[in-house]
């Protein structure tokens, strides 16, 4: 089981971004996959996760409305478009999966055991 997250960098404040997901040894149509971020001095927190069986989303309050998680069965990605983005979205970004958790919530509030390396994220005011 394998992720490779893409699609960071730099970007002014109220700007856009797509991240990008690409999985491989399991397919999208069973467990949950999500976006996290861990920002300097913070702790790593959830930000969006997508049920893959039922596409049932979760998102943290501070991106709700702002950030949309979304798949493409077909290329095995799972995408995290972030819109209006503000400085205190800078972070690196992991997306993140456990093949035991099918629950978008349990995911995004748990430990998910199955990590891709990072992609920056940096929101300039």
């Amino acid at each position: 089981v394998q992720l490779q997250a893409s699609g960071g960098g730099l970007v002014q404040a109220g700007g856009s971004l797509r991240l990008s997901c690409v999985v491989s040894g399991f397919t999208l149509n069973r467990p949950a996959v999500g976006w996290f971020r861990q920002a300097p001095g913070k702790e790593r927190e959830g930000v969006s996760c997508l049920s893959t069986w039922n596409d049932i989303t979760h998102y943290a309050d501070a991106v709700k409305g702002r950030f949309t998680i979304s798949r493409d069965t077909a290329k095995n990605t799972v995408y995290l478009q972030m819109n209006n983005l503000r400085p205190e979205d800078t972070a690196v970004y992991y997306c993140a999966t456990d093949l035991g958790h099918s629950s978008s919530y349990a995911l995004c509030n748990g430990r998910p055991s199955t990590w891709g390396a990072g992609t920056l994220v940096t929101v300039s005011s």
